[in-house]
């Protein structure tokens, strides 16, 4: 009882960011404390870019890369969950890979990346909440200011500004790959890795960039 109501007391405000941006998010202060223990610093890089000042080009590649089903499910791509089962069951593999925009969106703001089953609760009622109370383009908006797009670099406006020396609406498509193939591992993909890996991925990113016309539509 006094768990479930400590969980009621700290739950998150989803309805308020509708309108205002989060003033940080648990992925961030997670690091920050990580550098702080290591004796480095803690300082990141974030600015928060509005929804119609970021890359309708970045916009793409994030989906393309993370979600590209984002505009028409419900916050849990079910063909996507079937795919990673269905590897699991195959290979022998935990499932990974199944995880929406919106899914990633309540994990980086509020919880860990923890595999905890009550964690994964958490993030089913938060996705269910936020893919309610948020519009689609908000979630979207949300999400490219959040997420770790390299080692202390958090959301499009850090990332553009860090690797490309401009503001996030200026950002072209072969730029714009490169910023989403970090997603997997920031902290060693990222545009400034010479990783070959990473630079297959942004391979990858780009060829899909391409076949994906009908997100040009959906992004506005």
């Amino acid at each position: 009882v006094a768990y479930v109501g400590w969980q009621a007391w700290t739950w998150p405000d989803v309805a308020a960011l509708a309108g205002r941006p989060p003033a940080t998010t648990a992925f961030i202060e997670r690091w920050r404390a990580k550098q702080r223990a290591a004796g480095r610093s803690d300082r990141v890089e974030r600015a928060w870019v509005p929804y119609a000042r970021i890359s309708s080009h970045l916009k793409r590649a994030v989906l393309v890369a993370e979600d590209v089903n984002f505009f028409s499910h419900t916050g849990f791509d079910l063909g996507e969950i079937r795919q990673a089962i269905g590897k699991t069951i195959d290979e022998g593999v935990p499932p990974r890979g199944a995880s929406t925009i919106t899914q990633q969106l309540a994990k980086n703001l509020w919880l860990s990346p923890s595999r905890n089953p009550l964690r994964k609760v958490k993030e089913a009622i938060l996705t269910w909440q936020i893919e309610r109370r948020l519009s689609k383009t908000r979630i979207l908006e949300l999400y490219l200011n959040v997420v770790e797009f390299g080692p202390g670099v958090w959301g499009a406006g850090a990332g553009a500004r860090r690797y490309f020396g401009r503001p996030a609406a200026e950002l072209d498509e072969d730029q714009a790959a490169r910023l989403p193939a970090a997603l997997p591992g920031p902290p060693t993909w990222h545009p400034g890795s010479s990783s070959p890996a990473y630079r297959r991925h942004v391979e990858s990113v780009r060829r899909r960039m391409d076949k994906a016309d009908f997100l040009r539509r959906q992004i506005g």
